[in-house]
């Protein structure tokens, strides 16, 4: 089984910029593609980045183009978010999840996911 566990959520003034990291245990990261997902208040998740397995192929969600920057470290088992200029609706909590390989927008094809951290965007 593959545990992952998401930390640095946190309360930002907007504009401001935080970084998560999903920190993976059980398994080596290697063979998965990590997502990262957010679900605000009263809306649906939606997938914002993804990056493969072994860092070739990357995809943003349009809204955080150039603003959020995935990465991945398969030596410390960890991805992170790096999310810049931060805006109210980024507003959400969220989620890292895995699946084999390669990426994927279907939310329904991550097979382990993490509890989530919270991201507060508030002056």
């Amino acid at each position: 089984q593959l545990q992952l566990v998401e930390s640095g959520g946190g309360t930002v003034q907007p504009g401001g910029s935080l970084s998560i990291s999903c920190v993976a245990s059980g398994r080596t990261l290697d063979n998965f593609a990590i997502g990262w997902f957010r679900q605000a208040p009263g809306k649906e998740r939606e997938g914002i980045s993804c990056i493969s397995r072994l860092g070739g192929k990357i995809t943003y969600l349009e809204s955080v183009k150039g603003r959020f920057t995935i990465s991945r470290d398969n030596g410390k088992n960890t991805v992170y978010l790096q999310m810049n200029n931060l805006k109210p609706e980024d507003e959400a909590i969220y989620y890292c999840a895995a699946r084999r390989n390669y990426c994927s927008g279907r939310e329904f094809e991550y097979t382990y996911w993490g509890q989530g951290t919270q991201v507060t965007v508030s002056s």
